[in-house]
This record gives C-alpha cells, structure tokens and sequence, in this order.
C-alpha cells in the first residue's frame, strides 16, 4: 500500500472536504475528514497534513498538488486571529497594507468545486472612493451569501458600471484541456491572468495599488502555467488565501463570477432537462446517473467535469 503526506491551507482542506462529501468516512481523533475513493484513502489533519494512503494515492495527491502550502501560507494562517485582524506580510507576493483601502484590481473564480457547471472568472477595479459604498451594499465573500441575493448584488455591481471582466471555461474545453495534461488549477491561472489583462485594457491608464488574486495555488506555481503558455505575470501581482474577506474588489469578483455560474447552471439544467445540483456530492452522483439513463453517458462532457470521481460513482449506480 502506498502512502503519500502532503500541507494544504485549511481553505483548501475544506474545499477538498466538500469535495468528497460523497465518500466521507468516520472522522480519526486530530482530522478534518477522512475519505476513501477507489484510489486511496484521505485523511486531513488539523495541522494542515492529509495522507493519501492505498492502491495508488498519486492519483488522489496529484488533483491537489496545485494546492500546496507553503511555510508563509501557513504562517499566515496562524497569524489569522479571531477579530479578523489582517496577517502579517510574509514574502514579495503578499499585498501591502494600503491596497485594500486604495484603488486596485481584484480576481475570484467559481465552480472549481462543483461536478455540474463550468468555471467562471471574474477581475474587478475597484476605486478607493467606491470601497465604503461598496461594502454599504453587502459586497462580501459569495461563499457566505445566498444565491438570491448574489444575484441581486451581481446585477447592482454591473448597473454601477463598475468595470470588471468575465470568462466561462465552458465543460466541453475543460474536458478537451484536462484530457490534454492541464491540471484544473493551470486552468484556473491560465482564467485569472486572461480576465486581468482584459480588465486592463479596458482601465487604460486608470492608476491602481495592484493586483490581487485569490490565492488556489503557491504563486511560483501560478507563474510556471503562465510560463508554460508564453505568459508572464503581470506587475503588481499579489496573492493571499481569504483574500476576499480584506479586499472588496476580490469579493465583487466573487460575487459576479458566481452568479455567472448560477446563469449557467440555469441555462444548462434548462438544456438537458434536469436540475443540475451543486457541489460534488452523493445526490449529485444519483442526478448524473439519471441523466446517463435518460441521455446517454456522452451529455455529460457538455455538462460536467469528466474527472471528477462524480462520474465513476454514477456509473457504478446505473
């Protein structure tokens, strides 16, 4: 049996814990959550270690190498205190205190989680005099909003004419990508730098502090994929985990990506005739074998994320 210990944030952790709603096992004394899939079993830690243990834990290990902590990642985490108190600076790619009460840019995606649906991306320039009103309206985390009132926000940002730019990975070209090597997380790079370099164009010359972006990956990681495709990083770039908890341009990104991602959950349940449900779990499984039923296994490359272990688990429910 192989066996595989990798760090992860603890956001990541909870993103991987959700995403395995549907094979989670009893939880060990000091874990997050254990899982066992066809390949290995995982079990995530407090201290920020999961294990991937079994037949082939590379398999498992490598969906989420794109995740890793670095040693300033997690000194960040343990800098977070209860109050909200920004952490401290830790290295050249963490914001400085004075772009989230200045005029900067700020870049989130949705649907990465999600077996249903595509990934939207989102970057927004926020003004440093819009960031009261902004925060007035309700503009926070998507994550902690209901998606009616996401979908409210999202059309109110866009009334203000607030500049932003928008990209759908729609499931056909994710599926066409993940076959070809790209890993999920070169795609979301690969999204994050295309919605920024667009939203610049639009700014021209309009001054901001930088460039912000929700941190899915260590930044060095996040500048190979862009090398990888002959892009460079832009200036000014930053990163941080949470970061739309501290800057209001990475929650309006959030809030405008997501209910993008709503749109096309509607525009895709209305296609093929069922309700596409969220997230990854075991009813979601169910929901793919009836439509395996109904349509044939071939509709799912239209509508959902292949490699997700969602579409093994439907079949073995046919």
């Amino acid at each position: 049996m192989g066996q595989i210990t990798e760090k992860f944030t603890s956001k990541i952790i909870k993103k991987m814990k959700k995403n395995y709603t549907g094979s989670l096992e009893s939880t060990p004394q000091g874990a997050v959550f254990r899982a066992r899939t066809s390949d290995a079993v995982i079990t995530a830690y407090n201290s920020g270690k999961v294990l991937f243990q079994g037949a082939r834990p590379e398999k498992e290990a490598e969906k989420w190498r794109d995740h890793q902590a670095t040693p300033e990642q997690a000194a960040r985490e343990g800098a977070n205190n209860k109050n909200g108190s920004l952490p401290k600076q830790h290295s050249t790619f963490y914001p400085p205190k004075t772009l989230f009460t200045g005029s900067h840019i700020g870049s989130d995606e949705s649907g990465t989680g999600d077996y249903f649906g595509p990934i939207t991306t989102c970057a927004v320039y926020i003004k440093k005099e819009q960031i009261a009103d902004l925060k007035e309206m309700g503009i926070q985390d998507s994550k902690v909003i209901s998606d009616q009132t996401i979908r409210k926000l999202s059309k109110d940002l866009v009334e203000l004419n607030i500049p932003y730019s928008l990209m759908i990975l729609h499931n056909e070209k994710y599926n066409k990508l993940q076959t070809q090597g790209w890993s999920q997380g070169k795609m979301k790079a690969m999204l994050h730098h295309s919605v920024i370099e667009s939203l610049l164009a639009k700014l021209d010359s309009a001054p901001y502090e930088g460039i912000l972006i929700d941190q899915f990956c260590n930044p060095p990681v996040f500048r190979n994929h862009l090398a990888s495709e002959g892009k460079s990083l832009l200036e000014k770039t930053y990163f941080m985990t949470k970061a739309e908890d501290y800057s209001i341009a990475v929650a309006a990104g959030s809030v405008i990506a997501r209910a993008s991602f709503l749109r096309e959950m509607d525009r895709l349940s209305e296609m093929i005739g069922f309700d596409l449900l969220k997230g990854a779990s075991q009813r979601v499984d169910q929901r793919a074998a009836e439509i395996i039923r109904a349509k044939g296994e071939a509709v799912l490359g239209r509508i959902a994320k292949l490699h997700f272990a969602n579409t093994k688990k439907a079949k073995s429910n046919l």
